[in-house]
């Protein structure tokens, strides 16, 4: 039986004006960033394939819409190409997809073993963010994963208990600690050592009872977590999407929803601040939806409710953006003692609430209201102990002020970010410093002494880092 013609991919090739050898390329390119390499070699002959009714696997598809999305944004078409939109079945449907078919324990000590090696590691650290890297959970993988995990025999290894189930929590709250005060650049590699030996082994091991099993699988979780934030931290964004992506696979096997919560609403921060907000908007939902926010501490709920706000601001959305914010605030109301939250959300408190309001406010051209949340952040926070978050408020602050003309003010903010950058190995607080010295330029030669003097410590700084 003759296949049906894809019209839909067809349509929106016309669209591009694009010819299928012109497609071809587009795909190969987007297959290279992202380390596809069996998909380098695709032709026009394959995309006429496609066009004429036939169906590419899942890696081609998600790349094929990359594609797709990144050629409308270049003519002004700000949008996610869909599977559906292009007559294709969904890449996470049915037919199945690499995450899922790949084994958790396997992925992590390999990309750890990318982590460790420096040739390997530049190699990634020069690829790009990619939308076709991004992996949105359905409910269908979910469920998938953890039946799997259950039904999972146990193994011939040694066994495994709560001890060792407490020691990897213990070392996730120490680099935890150590990442807020120092930077996600500090300590990276012990983390990533860690995870790749000890924690791959404690993975393989044979549990007493399905409880401990998915406690450690948890513990796992949140430090394979911590690993993609600290590479995001440090703008590694291609491995720290890949982190993530192992962290989402662990959350999984362990049922821990408001685990998986907690990695989309990093997801969604990490696509926010990349400039993709459609597709951020959609990870922020997918993390405050069903399980996700219901099973989750008031604290957890209001972390990943103001990223929900702020992703709804991004993406144009002002009166739900407003009415989530409201709903983080009542949450972190909530928060009571003994209450059993994760000591993953140990960081989050009305300085951190404070910072992404700021940033919701920002996204509505309502500077002033930013202006006063930074400042509430500024003065609320305990700068020690989060001296690289309080750095990159400090840096935003200070952005702000400038904005609204006020480059007296502005200078002394970033004056004390400078101040307390001592010490902080941060990509993000760099960001923030190559942002500040951007800011600077239209006043250097006619702004005074403080300001050349600012604008030589920005450079110094920069200039060491690099």
């Amino acid at each position: 039986m003759p296949r049906e013609r894809n019209i839909l991919l067809e349509g929106v090739l016309r669209r591009l004006g694009w010819s299928q050898a012109t497609t071809a390329r587009h795909l190969q390119r987007v297959a290279a960033e992202v380390g596809a390499d069996d998909l380098k070699a695709v032709s026009a002959s394959h995309v006429n394939q496609w066009v004429r009714g036939s169906h590419p696997e899942p890696p081609a598809t998600r790349i094929l819409c990359e594609a797709l999305s990144r050629g409308l944004s270049s003519r002004g078409t700000h949008r996610v190409v869909t599977a559906a939109d292009i007559g294709l079945k969904d890449p996470d449907g049915k037919a199945g997809s690499a995450i899922r078919d790949s084994d958790s324990i396997a992925q992590l000590v390999d990309l750890g073993g990318t982590d460790l090696d420096l040739e390997r590691r530049r190699t990634l650290k020069g690829a790009a963010f990619s939308l076709a890297g991004m992996f949105l959970p359905s409910d269908r993988w979910w469920q998938d994963t953890v039946t799997a995990a259950r039904s999972r025999k146990p193994s011939d290894a040694w066994q495994v208990g709560p001890d060792d189930v407490a020691a990897v929590r213990e070392m996730t709250q120490l680099l935890s600690q150590r990442e807020q005060r120092r930077g996600g650049q500090d300590g990276r590699s012990a983390l990533v050592a860690y995870l790749r030996t000890d924690v791959a082994g404690y993975l393989g091991g044979r549990f007493p009872d399905h409880h401990t099993r998915q406690e450690m699988f948890t513990a796992a979780g949140e430090l394979a977590y911590l690993a993609g934030w600290t590479a995001f931290d440090s703008s590694e964004h291609a491995l720290a999407q890949k982190w993530l992506g192992i962290a989402l696979r662990l959350s999984a096997e362990a049922d821990d929803a408001p685990l998986a919560g907690h990695i989309l609403r990093a997801q969604a921060h990490q696509t926010l601040d990349l400039g993709h907000p459609t597709q951020a908007l959609r990870l922020a939902e997918a993390s405050v939806a069903r399980r996700r926010y219901t099973d989750a501490s008031p604290r957890e709920r209001s972390l990943l409710g103001v990223v929900h706000a702020r992703s709804l601001a991004a993406a144009g959305h002002k009166q739900q953006a407003i009415a989530a914010l409201l709903r983080a605030e009542d949450d972190l109301r909530h928060v009571e003692s003994g209450d059993g939250e994760p000591a993953r959300v140990f960081f989050f408190s009305e300085a951190s609430l404070a910072h992404e309001t700021a940033r919701t406010l920002q996204g509505l051209g309502d500077l002033r209201g930013a202006e006063r949340e930074f400042q509430r952040s500024v003065r609320t926070r305990r700068a020690q102990p989060f001296a690289r978050t309080h750095a990159v408020t400090l840096g935003l602050l200070g952005a702000v002020q400038i904005q609204r003309g006020a480059v007296d003010a502005a200078c002394a903010t970033w004056s004390q970010a400078l101040d307390t950058m001592q010490g902080v190995q941060s990509g993000r607080a760099l960001d923030a410093v190559v942002q500040m010295r951007r800011s600077l330029s239209p006043y250097r030669g006619r702004g005074g002494t403080a300001l050349a003097q600012l604008d030589d410590r920005a450079r110094t700084v920069i200039s060491r880092v690099r």
